[in-house]
């Protein structure tokens, strides 16, 4: 198992910035991507940003441009930097490790921190 402890939501108004943090604990080896995931009320939990073992990144295309993920290995440390906010940009972020486990994919959440953006 991966612990996963989130931190750095809270209000912002739009245009703003905010940096979410996930620290990671536990299985780490065994770890091959970090992903950031949001889900708004009433809708789906959606992939925001991902980083890979080797240092990819992606992003969903909503966000391109103003999100920017990055990790700290040494600190175990993956961050979220958030520019340019938007009111739809509000949303609980989730924080997920992507690992293999017995052979097979597995993924560990964070519990989430809210993001929310006033216009």
């Amino acid at each position: 198992q991966v612990q996963l402890v989130e931190s750095g939501g809270g209000l912002v108004q739009a245009g703003g910035s905010l940096r979410l943090s996930c620290a990671a604990s536990g299985s780490i080896s065994l770890i091959n991507a970090m992903r950031w995931y949001r889900q708004a009320p009433g809708n789906q939990r959606e992939l925001v940003a991902s980083i890979s073992l080797g240092g990819s990144t992606t992003y969903a295309d909503s966000v391109k441009g103003r999100f920017t993920i990055s990790r700290d290995n040494a600190r175990n440390t993956v961050y979220l930097q958030m520019n340019s906010l938007k009111p739809e940009d509000t949303a609980i972020y989730y924080c997920n490790a992507h690992k293999i486990s017995s052979g097979s994919w597995d993924d560990d959440w964070g519990q989430g921190t809210q993001v929310s953006v006033s216009s």
